[in-house]
């Protein structure tokens, strides 16, 4: 049992963790608080959205069931689409006897019963992009964000992985997500004895100035040389210079970005995506 992140804190917690994210409008108050409230959470329930270009409705929903649908979607190539935060239409309810054990944290969980709880109330959701079929793939890259996602809860709550369950698990109405919950629950528990690598927080355009000294610059182009887009002659060196401001120019023009969007001074969404370590 856990009061739920605040939205500062839980991105901290998946970034953290390396996981890459997409921030999508006013995620952290889209939600469906109004219906009643959020928390305490006992554990992380993970879904497929048995389609395919799922971002509209996870964020809208439908007629019937109104969005968010979910906090994240986790598309094929492993980012995590941030579309609400708190309550959001995933769970429905679901089996008291799944909820005693995901609070106990004990595994095998048991089948589910009757649909009695209201799982939207206490779990953070999910969905994963895949058609359930059995016969469309789960990328490593998203297997690994889910993992990643997953242990990031976790860890900053506390939890086991057994904290983390299924939809299919919660009630007999459903049958995602369409991948092995105990192997997931496997590869979670395996990451949990990791300690995260921590990542360097956005200093800020500012601090990218000509002259700039530091280990903190040496890390960034260590980091754009790792990703291929290094320019550098020599060096990486401490010291911000046009060499620098090249390099970041190209991992601005790898991750899509053109025109004066690709200036080479870093912001802070290429930046949490080049995932510099901390040097201190």
């Amino acid at each position: 049992m856990a009061t739920p992140l605040s939205a500062d804190a839980f991105v901290r917690a998946l970034r953290d963790e390396g996981v890459a994210l997409r921030e999508h409008a006013d995620w952290r108050t889209h939600n469906r608080n109004h219906k009643g409230p959020w928390g305490p959470v006992h554990g992380v329930m993970l879904h497929h959205t048995a389609g395919t270009d799922s971002l509209r409705l996870c964020l809208d929903g439908t007629a019937a069931l109104p969005g968010p649908l979910c906090i994240g979607l986790v598309t094929k190539d492993g980012t995590v689409h941030l579309v609400g935060y708190g309550r959001t239409n995933h769970a429905g309810a679901g089996s008291s006897a799944v909820l005693a054990a995901v609070r106990a944290e004990r595994t095998p969980l048991p089948a589910p019963g009757p649909d009695a709880v209201d799982g939207n109330a206490c779990f953070y959701g999910f969905e994963i992009e895949n058609l359930g079929t059995g016969r469309d793939p789960y990328p490593p890259a998203q297997l690994a964000a889910v993992e990643r996602l997953s242990a990031a809860l976790c860890r900053a709550h506390g939890w086991s992985a057994a904290s983390v369950v299924g939809h299919r698990e919660w009630t007999r109405r459903k049958i995602d997500p369409s991948f092995s919950m105990p192997g997931m629950r496997g590869r979670v528990e395996a990451r949990l004895s990791l300690r995260p690598v921590p990542y360097e927080p956005f200093p800020g355009a500012a601090y990218f100035v000509p002259g700039r000294r530091g280990a903190l610059v040496t890390a960034v182009g260590e980091r754009l040389v790792a990703e291929g887009c290094g320019r550098y002659a020599v060096g990486p060196g401490p010291v911000w210079g046009e060499a620098d401001v090249r390099s970041y120019a190209a991992w601005q023009r790898k991750l899509g970005y053109t025109g004066a969007a690709a200036d080479g001074v870093p912001g802070r969404a290429s930046w949490d995506r080049l995932r510099v370590p901390r040097t201190s």
